[in-house]
């Protein structure tokens, strides 16, 4: 199945969920939940670069600080026909790199300190057009409505909780085995789906930025040099910033369940992608 189309089955899924548990509610606290959802993530998305910069401690770099970084950006912003992205470095000794913004016109990239020392400019070209993929994707937005979507039916489910704690529903039809389920597992099953959605943005931002350069390879050396690097060298990234990163920066720490609980794809499957090519049209 195709990353776009899968993302949107699972977006679709979400929503079904929402539909699902919105069911025991009435109209009014399904509505309340919904506006305070959308307030919340759409501030996110809405600020999204400001509030991933400060998270990541980076700092706004010129033309004659890095020069090289920005004539890669230059010219793959020019292939891509997008605007020139804001761009900044993070002191992150773990080599990584993010993209955020609303848009093409409010986007920023961001490496780490780490990954200028430990890859060559080769490789950074194909983080570089990976991270612009996301941006041309639009992948920002994606992951706000996911997010939206999530955090909506842990706050349904929350309601559930409260409304089983204090008598909840009256009537001889209530069902406090369905219930506790509900409480339990909508919030995970949320999780998991919006676990999926990030994973489906990856596969295609890869996608889109092998395209970008006509040839996969630069960026799946440097996927592996960021796999290694990722397990021994400590990040200062936010876990909850961790999703926008091109590898994970936090697993180091991840032991178990790492494939189901991981806002990424497994690494090796990623380079296998590139390697043989199915990034071409």
């Amino acid at each position: 199945m195709k990353n776009g189309l899968k993302t949107a089955v699972l977006l679709a899924a979400m929503g079904g969920l929402i539909l699902f548990v919105g069911s025991l509610f009435g109209t009014t606290g399904l509505y309340i939940g919904l506006a305070i959802s959308l307030l919340l993530v759409g501030g996110s998305y809405w600020f999204s670069d400001r509030i991933a910069v400060a998270a990541a401690r980076a700092k706004p770099v010129t033309e004659a600080e890095m020069p090289e970084f920005y004539r890669i950006m230059h010219e793959l912003a020019t292939a891509a026909d997008m605007p020139m992205p804001k761009l900044y470095v993070s002191p992150d000794p773990q080599p990584n790199a993010f993209a955020t913004g609303r848009n093409p016109h409010h986007a920023a990239v961001c490496v780490t300190q780490g990954l200028v020392s430990h890859l060559e400019w080769s490789e950074i070209r194909g983080v570089l057009a990976h991270e612009l993929g996301h941006v041309r994707n639009r992948d920002i937005l994606i992951s706000s409505v996911a997010a939206a979507v999530a955090m909506f039916i842990t706050f349904l489910a929350r309601m559930a909780l409260w409304g089983a704690i204090f008598g909840g529903r009256g009537g001889g039809d209530r069902n406090p085995i369905g219930e506790i389920a509900l409480i339990i597992l909508a919030p995970i099953a949320a999780g998991l789906l919006q676990m999926a959605i990030s994973r489906s943005r990856e596969y295609e931002a890869d996608r889109t930025g092998a395209r970008l350069i006509g040839d996969g390879e630069p960026l799946a050396k440097a996927l592996e040099k960021l796999d290694r690097a990722s397990k021994t060298i400590p990040s200062i990234a936010k876990p909850e910033q961790a999703a926008a990163y091109i590898a994970n920066p936090l697993a180091g720490r991840q032991m178990s369940f790492k494939n189901l609980f991981t806002t990424h794809p497994p690494m090796e499957e990623r380079i296998r992608r590139l390697r043989d090519g199915e990034w071409r049209p």
